[in-house]
């Protein structure tokens, strides 16, 4: 039952009586559904409708807490910042830690389930907790799981929500009116615009560097993103899904498609 620190996560504070209406034109999903043992997966999109970051959402008494990667914090800050004009918000870094666990293990007090997936487990802010396993530990497990890790596996400015299964994992509102970028996300969906996707794939020799080329036979297919031991994601044109062989790298890549992921209908399931 496995616990862990993760210290490449960070956390933004959001105050102020406007803070729930001021996040909730900007970012993916509904706000207004983030509760206490209630956490809300979301992003922040170019105007393009473009990657741009992606977090957590923590109702804590009268404050939202984003649980952020570490590394993006003062950036979404400064982003979001530049939306506050009147409203009545403030936003500042915390120094608090990120917690996760998974495989049963007991949750601390004001933990939130993974809303991506029941699979994923627990994440907690700033909790007590006894870490019994290590950040490489949770990344083997969301590998295994499939599920993308920000700039990791998706690139700012470049990315779309979709192909990086954000529909299938709860982190979009098709219900909630505008957001940022919220027109280029529906068109994908609804006029079935998408091309490509993360997808996770066992690997089979040296792990290849992000940015390797993904190849089936003498055609470049996608490229590969973050991976470990064996296990990573790689982003792939869709007709490359039809089980031909790929290779990245001095490795084979044999894709894994993960029961939560939809693909369009023509296609079917990886191996």
């Amino acid at each position: 039952m496995p616990i862990a620190i993760l210290p490449d996560r960070g956390v933004l504070e959001v105050t102020g009586e406007d803070r729930v209406a001021f996040l909730q034109g900007l970012v993916s999903n509904d706000v207004a559904l983030a509760a206490p043992g209630r956490a809300v997966f979301a992003a922040l999109l170019t105007p393009q409708g473009k990657w741009l970051a992606d977090f957590f959402v923590v109702a804590a008494g009268e404050r939202l807490l984003l649980d952020c990667e570490a590394a993006q914090a003062a950036m979404l800050a400064q982003r979001l910042a530049r939306f506050r004009l009147r409203s009545r918000v403030a936003l500042q870094p915390l120094p608090l830690a990120v917690a996760a666990g998974w495989g049963g293990a007991p949750p601390p007090p004001g933990a939130v389930p993974d809303p991506r997936l029941e699979a994923a487990g627990w994440r907690a802010i700033g909790a007590e907790v006894a870490a019994d396993a290590t950040a490489e530990d949770y990344d083997r497990h969301r590998l295994a799981l499939g599920l993308p890790d920000g700039s990791r596996d998706l690139l700012a400015e470049q990315s779309l929500l979709l192909e990086a299964g954000f529909d299938e994992l709860h982190g979009v509102s098709w219900t909630k009116g505008c957001y940022m970028g919220q027109e280029l996300t529906a068109r994908t969906k609804y006029r079935g615009l998408l091309k490509r996707r993360l997808v996770p794939v066992a690997i089979e020799g040296p792990l290849p560097a992000p940015s390797t080329p993904v190849l089936a036979g003498a055609a470049e297919v996608g490229e590969m993103r973050s991976g470990r031991d064996g296990l990573g994601i790689a982003q792939l044109r869709l007709e490359a899904l039809d089980g031909r062989a790929l290779r990245c790298g001095e490795a084979a890549l044999v894709t894994r498609r993960p029961g939560w992921m939809v693909l369009p209908a023509a296609q079917p399931p990886a191996a």
